[in-house]
């Protein structure tokens, strides 16, 4: 599928959106929120086979995890496949229970199958946002560690 399919389905507003929902809530909470949105699953020699595994490699390679309190999170969409995960790193891992993320997961799913596809990334930028800032509040030093414009290619 053509890069130019992902523009299409994630036009510069609703980038636009994704990344000042980013901003605004990590003013909030001490984690790092990335969202990348791809339009191929597979990559040459790479040996991904799923798009959790997929999810893992981008989490991996746009440092995800290189946060100093290991609590970055990665809404990582596969648009061909029609697919997404959300992928927590282990600082929030240990605090949060899989069936939170999965309710998230549900939930967003809900939205994209009804045909709201920006109201379902949204609500679910909110509920991680809100969250993180259960688990892990603002402080008065809260570096903006990662970039917050989503990544759509």
């Amino acid at each position: 599928m053509p890069s130019w399919w992902a523009r299409r389905a994630l036009p510069a507003a609703v980038c636009a959106s994704i990344e000042t929902a980013i901003r605004e809530s990590e003013t909030q909470h001490r984690g790092e929120i990335c969202f990348v949105a791809e339009t191929s699953l597979f990559t040459w020699g790479s040996g991904v086979r799923t798009v959790r595994e997929r999810a893992i490699d981008v989490f991996a390679h746009r440092r995800v995890w290189d946060t100093a309190e290991n609590t970055g999170v990665l809404i990582y969409l596969q648009l061909i496949d029609h697919d997404f995960e959300i992928v927590a790193d282990r600082g929030i891992s240990a605090r949060l229970a899989q069936g939170e993320w999965d309710a998230i997961a549900a939930r967003m799913e809900a939205e994209f199958r009804a045909g709201r596809f920006e109201a379902g990334i949204l609500e679910g930028l909110r509920e991680i946002g809100a969250l993180l800032k259960q688990h892990f509040p603002a402080g008065a030093i809260n570096p903006n560690e990662l970039p917050d414009r989503p990544i759509v290619r």
